[in-house]
């Protein structure tokens, strides 16, 4: 902001300068073009009289000059009201009464004044509509992005009806209450799961102890009948299924939902989630020179959450940009018993045969993926997402490409 002020003073004082300049320049202009053209009439009706002499001169073919009168010795020679030039011609003066005849170019440097005046309001104009409409409201969310990176989501965004952020201003701050809400979802599930691996843990405690001393009873030939055996066998058995009950309780708290995916699924176009693929993937496809084509297909209905389900093929594309090899992605559209697929498919797989089936898994990564970052659950979090909107998503290598296959229901 202090950067754009300057610029501004420094535009302001160009703007004044050049009006002022300008028109002290036109004014010394005009003076000496005047004081030149009065000054060649008299040489040149001087340089008259001294050929033709002064009863021969013509006032009237004169533009400046009005008068011509020899000295007689009168007084009213040197005493007049106009501006007069003496001259000796021939041995005897002469006085020549002239006017300037003002500034012949006093309409031009007006407009000109004019033109520059509205040019210069238009330019501030412009510079301080940037300042309050633009700048000023950016830099008021500036430090944003800083508090965020350091935790802090409790203070939110003031509102604004700015037209160029206000619906920024809105996404940031819906953005911040998002992270907030997801923290406290995360701490909450932490707290629950360690709170269920303690009671676990406590209860697994019991039947173990139940069981070492069983088995310590055994080694010690305690229980010599076989009648007493065969009933502390049977307690072990179930100190055992017990502890497999808890062990199962572990693994159904470890495999639960750990990620928070929201879906808002109804009725939406197809087109509405091609064409935001396209607007996206034209452009960033060709500057890297992979050529991308889409299909030609008809529009229809289908059932699902606009905004997940252009995460969801943004997501395969990502994929085919990052594992394929950047010649070819294409995406074709097909109909099957009441369902749209859309069909994404890039050149240059990779991937074995044999770990198709993990793709899905979350935190799984292939083979291929060794030398991209990546976390492994971009295909898991598509797949969680398409069966919260009632669809499919699947995978086949077809050669030498990789095919991914989105299911979405048509209505």
């Amino acid at each position: 902001m202090k950067l754009f002020d300057k610029i501004y003073i420094i535009t302001v004082i160009l703007i004044i300068a050049m009006f002022a300049g300008f028109n002290i320049a036109m004014a010394n202009y005009n003076t000496l073009q005047n004081g030149r053209q009065y000054r060649v009439e008299i040489k040149r009706a001087a340089l008259e009289i001294e050929e033709k002499g002064y009863g021969s001169i013509d006032i009237s073919k004169y533009k400046y000059i009005t008068n011509i009168q020899e000295y007689n010795n009168s007084n009213g020679f040197y005493n007049v009201n106009s501006d007069y030039y003496i001259c000796e011609i021939n041995g005897s003066l002469y006085r020549f009464d002239y006017i300037t005849g003002g500034s012949s170019n006093t309409g031009i440097i007006i407009m000109a004044d004019i033109i520059i005046v509205i040019m210069a309001s238009v330019v501030i104009a412009v510079f301080a509509f940037v300042r309050q409409k633009i700048l000023f409201p950016f830099e008021a969310l500036s430090g944003l992005p800083y508090e965020l990176s350091k935790g802090n989501l409790v203070v939110p965004l003031k509102e604004s009806k700015n037209r160029y952020f206000g619906r920024f201003l809105w996404g940031l701050d819906l953005l911040r209450e998002n992270i907030e809400e997801q923290k406290q979802r995360e701490l909450k599930l932490q707290k629950d799961k360690n709170t269920l691996l303690l009671s676990i843990s406590h209860d697994i405690k019991t039947p173990l102890s139940a069981i070492k001393l069983y088995s310590k009873a055994f080694l010690t030939n305690l229980y010599k009948d076989s009648a007493k055996q065969h009933e502390i066998a049977e307690k072990i058995n179930k100190k055992t299924d017990e502890i497999e009950k808890f062990v199962s309780q572990i693994a159904k708290a470890s495999s639960e939902e750990y990620l928070s995916l929201d879906v808002d699924a109804g009725e939406i176009f197809l087109s509405s989630v091609i064409n935001k693929i396209a607007g996206y993937y034209n452009e960033k496809l060709a500057l890297v020179n992979i050529k991308f084509d889409i299909e030609k297909y008809t529009d229809c209905l289908i059932y699902g959450d606009k905004n997940r389900a252009v995460e969801v093929v943004q997501n395969i594309i990502e994929n085919a940009i990052k594992y394929g090899d950047g010649n070819v992605i294409s995406i074709n559209f097909a109909e099957e018993d009441g369902c749209i697929l859309v069909v994404i498919r890039n050149s240059g797989n990779e991937l074995p045969e044999t770990e198709l089936p993990h793709i899905f898994d979350s935190f799984w990564r292939g083979s291929n993926a060794e030398s991209n970052k990546g976390s492994g659950l971009g295909l898991y979090i598509c797949r969680q997402l398409m069966h919260k909107m009632n669809g499919e998503i699947f995978a086949e290598i077809n050669g030498k490409d990789m095919v991914v296959t989105v299911v979405f229901q048509k209505i």
